[in-house]
């Protein structure tokens, strides 16, 4: 079970991932729509993206009480 301040600073990580998540697919799209795109780029960035997004779920995870319990 998380401790008030483990859940807080769980929440502040959430956001600021989902933020980041937020603003690399607003780069992607800009560099896809405005070629030419550097493909390496636009790959790492969408790895990232995908990093990120497994992050922000794990966390989301960690926040919701357990159905189970």
């Amino acid at each position: 079970m998380l401790t008030e301040e483990q859940i807080a600073e769980t929440r502040a990580s959430l956001r600021e991932l989902q933020v980041e998540h937020h603003d690399l697919d607003q780069v992607i799209d800009h560099l896809m729509l405005n070629p030419p795109a550097d493909d390496l780029l636009v790959r790492r960035l969408k790895k990232r993206k995908l990093l990120l997004k497994d992050r922000i779920v794990a966390l989301e995870h960690l926040l919701q009480p357990d159905a189970l319990a």
